[in-house]
Protein backbone atom coordinates (compact mmCIF):
# COMPACT_ATOMS: atom_id res chain seq x y z
CA UNK A 1 0.00 0.00 0.00
CA UNK A 2 1.33 3.45 -1.17
CA UNK A 3 2.19 5.37 2.12
CA UNK A 4 -0.15 8.47 3.01
CA UNK A 5 1.40 11.94 1.69
CA UNK A 6 -0.31 15.38 2.11
CA UNK A 7 -0.33 17.47 -1.29
CA UNK A 8 -0.17 20.79 -0.36
CA UNK A 9 -0.46 22.32 -3.80
CA UNK A 10 -3.79 20.15 -4.96
CA UNK A 11 -6.81 22.33 -5.19
CA UNK A 12 -9.97 20.90 -4.51
CA UNK A 13 -12.48 21.76 -6.91
CA UNK A 14 -15.80 22.29 -5.76
CA UNK A 15 -16.79 21.66 -1.97
CA UNK A 16 -19.93 20.81 -0.03
CA UNK A 17 -21.17 21.73 3.80
CA UNK A 18 -21.43 18.60 5.59
CA UNK A 19 -21.50 18.24 9.32
CA UNK A 20 -19.70 14.97 10.81
CA UNK A 21 -18.87 13.46 14.39
CA UNK A 22 -15.65 12.27 15.29
CA UNK A 23 -13.50 11.21 18.03
CA UNK A 24 -11.17 13.21 19.95
CA UNK A 25 -8.37 11.39 19.53
CA UNK A 26 -9.25 11.63 15.79
CA UNK A 27 -9.32 14.93 15.94
CA UNK A 28 -6.61 15.32 18.12
CA UNK A 29 -4.45 13.62 15.38
CA UNK A 30 -5.81 15.58 12.24
CA UNK A 31 -5.03 18.96 14.22
CA UNK A 32 -1.32 17.86 14.87
CA UNK A 33 -0.91 16.89 11.34
CA UNK A 34 -2.79 20.15 10.32
CA UNK A 35 -0.36 22.51 12.65
CA UNK A 36 2.58 19.76 11.47
CA UNK A 37 2.36 20.74 8.11
CA UNK A 38 1.34 23.81 8.29
CA UNK A 39 -2.08 23.06 5.83
CA UNK A 40 -5.81 23.17 7.46
CA UNK A 41 -7.18 20.94 8.67
CA UNK A 42 -9.76 20.81 6.60
CA UNK A 43 -7.62 19.83 4.12
CA UNK A 44 -6.21 17.25 6.13
CA UNK A 45 -9.18 15.69 6.25
CA UNK A 46 -10.33 15.42 2.79
CA UNK A 47 -6.68 14.33 1.74
CA UNK A 48 -7.05 11.04 4.46
CA UNK A 49 -10.52 10.47 2.80
CA UNK A 50 -9.33 10.43 -0.52
CA UNK A 51 -7.08 7.98 0.34
CA UNK A 52 -8.73 5.68 2.32
CA UNK A 53 -11.32 5.71 -0.61
CA UNK A 54 -8.76 4.95 -3.10
CA UNK A 55 -7.32 2.27 -1.16
CA UNK A 56 -10.27 0.44 -0.51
Amino acid sequence: MAKFKIDKNKVNAKTINRTIRIKQETFDKLMELSNGNEISFNKVVNECIEYALSHM
